[in-house]
């Protein structure tokens, strides 16, 4: 787990001082979420990958295809508003999680444009959120 921590500090500072570009990430739509943890209270920043569904951005618990959420879904779960900085710029958003219809649509597309999504499915049996962020 320290090791992930000092992984994703190393990004989110790399993210933070060259305008949201991340070496390894390279070519990767990549965005910093900062959420409220659910239990301390205290400000909670994860580097992710997203997508654009019209203007907004949908982000995905996969975990790695572990059996349980990531942490930032938990903060989702418990406060929805949370903090996006993308490239240059910071916005105020509001996280929906999908169901029905809407999930499949945008598991599908993420799948597609990214096919080891399709490996975390089949290493889990939790169904991943898939968690539209909109401006707020």
């Amino acid at each position: 787990m320290a090791d992930r921590v000092e992984v994703n500090r190393a990004i989110i500072a790399e993210f933070r001082a060259n305008g949201g570009e991340v070496s390894q990430f390279a070519g990767v739509p990549l965005l910093l979420l900062t959420t409220t943890g659910a239990r301390s209270g205290e400000p909670r920043t994860s580097p992710m990958m997203y997508a654009l569904d019209g203007d907004r951005h949908v982000v995905y618990g996969t975990n790695g295809g572990r059996d349980i959420d990531p942490a930032w879904v938990h903060n989702l779960r418990a406060d929805p508003r949370a903090v996006i900085e993308v490239g240059v710029d910071r916005l105020e958003v509001a996280a929906t999680f999908t169901e029905g219809d809407e999930h499949a649509r945008l598991w599908d597309r993420a799948v597609e444009q990214n096919p080891t999504f399709a490996d975390f499915t089949a290493r889990t049996d939790r169904p991943i959120p898939v968690i539209v962020l909109d401006r707020r």
